[in-house]
């Protein structure tokens, strides 16, 4: 017969054993009713934002990499010996055709001159008597009181001081050069670089040159351009690589500067090589440009592009919606059951942040351009149009 004692510790535990069955029927509960609400979050669909494939109007060009070119650049040189006397121009300094750029010192050369000029004046004298001297001569043959031999030396004497005098007149003109070579003038408008003498040097033609003038406005741009491009730009304007540059129509060449400016300017083709590099297969084409604003400097590398004349209507995407495998370049199209397709595409130029499609696409069909992580091919989406892509 159980005790007190008993009865109570099994009164004890009966109430802990019903609370056990509780728990496990609410567990039991929230385990039945778990995958419900996991399935309903499984099926929502992944959200992704879309753009819709559209044409624009887009002039075809071709870019290559050109480099400017001086029109005029010379190496300014002393052509007479001498102590620079004066040097008129600073480094940097923009000069016009014909205004003084340096002066060497020019006493030797005028006191040159006047010898010249006194060995002239000596050269006419003899003449004057070698003629007086040859009509002696000749009087006196006629009285046969002279042999012709001697009247044969006074004409040769009269011959040799004419052959004096034109020598002494040609090197009146040569130190008359020599004396205006102590001036050195800029033989055309441009700028020029560091001047690279002092007052007081010994300067001549075996020396190094002064300083150096280019013409900066307008300047050359030269490009090579591949025979295939070549050919293809010559059909389209009906003219040959000798009439191009001298045609009325014939295509705009616009520069892009170093620094990803674009040059306010446009140019045109004045000249195409008569051959074509067979190392490179290319040939160079120069471009003139008026270089207004001097933004165009001799040496410099830039990007040349050509235009057509007339522009296509061309598919675009944003570049966004654009993916690569080792397959090539696909788009994640969203069809409309809102389901996810994958489209391999051919491409072509970028244009802003929208890239030409040539083949795999249509206009107006959608592409994922945001989400594309979230989703994969032949999964419904909740597709939103994006509003800041090209086109819309």
């Amino acid at each position: 017969m159980p005790t007190l004692s008993s009865c109570i510790f099994s009164n004890a535990r009966a109430p802990l054993s019903l609370r056990h069955v509780l728990s496990g029927i609410a567990i039991a509960g929230a385990l039945w009713t778990a995958p419900a609400h996991a399935q309903e979050t499984e099926a929502a669909p992944p959200k992704v934002s879309i753009a819709a494939a559209y044409t624009q109007e887009i002039t075809d060009e071709a870019v290559f990499i050109g480099r400017g070119e001086a029109i005029d650049q010379v190496d300014i040189v002393a052509r007479v010996s001498g102590f620079l006397e004066a040097t008129k121009v600073e480094d940097g300094a923009i000069v016009e055709e014909g205004e003084l750029l340096f002066e060497i010192e020019p006493d030797l050369y005028e006191a040159t001159l006047e010898a010249r000029k006194a060995d002239l004046d000596k050269a006419e004298a003899n003449l004057e008597l070698a003629k007086l001297e040859l009509a002696r001569k000749e009087e006196l043959l006629r009285r046969d009181a002279v042999p012709v031999s001697e009247r044969d030396v006074a004409r040769a004497n009269e011959l040799e001081a004419e052959a004096q005098i034109k020598a002494a007149k040609a090197a009146i003109q040569q130190a008359e050069l020599d004396l205006s070579y102590t001036k050195i003038d800029a033989p055309f408008p441009g700028r020029l670089g560091r001047v690279t003498t002092s007052v007081g040097d010994i300067v001549g033609p075996s020396n190094p040159p002064l300083v150096t003038l280019v013409r900066e406005a307008p300047i050359y741009v030269s490009f090579a351009v591949n025979e295939k491009l070549l050919l293809n730009v010559l059909e389209e304007f009906g003219e040959t690589a000798a009439s191009l540059a001298s045609s009325d129509q014939k295509p705009d060449v616009f520069v892009e500067l170093p620094n990803g400016s674009k040059l306010d300017e446009t140019g045109e083709i004045v000249f195409i090589d008569n051959r074509i590099d067979p190392l490179t297969g290319a040939i160079t084409i120069r471009a003139e440009f008026e270089n207004a604003s001097r933004l165009l400097v001799d040496g410099a590398f830039v990007h040349v592009s050509i235009q057509a004349l007339e522009p296509t209507q061309q598919l675009l995407i944003p570049q966004a919606a654009l993916q690569r495998d080792q397959r090539g370049e696909f788009v994640l199209v969203v069809n409309d059951k809102q389901m996810v397709e994958q489209r391999y595409i051919e491409t072509g130029d970028v244009v802003d942040t929208a890239i030409i499609v040539t083949d795999g696409l249509v206009e107006g069909e959608s592409v994922i351009v945001e989400g594309l992580q979230r989703v994969r091919p032949g999964v419904a989406v909740d597709a939103i149009v994006a509003s800041d892509t090209p086109g819309e």
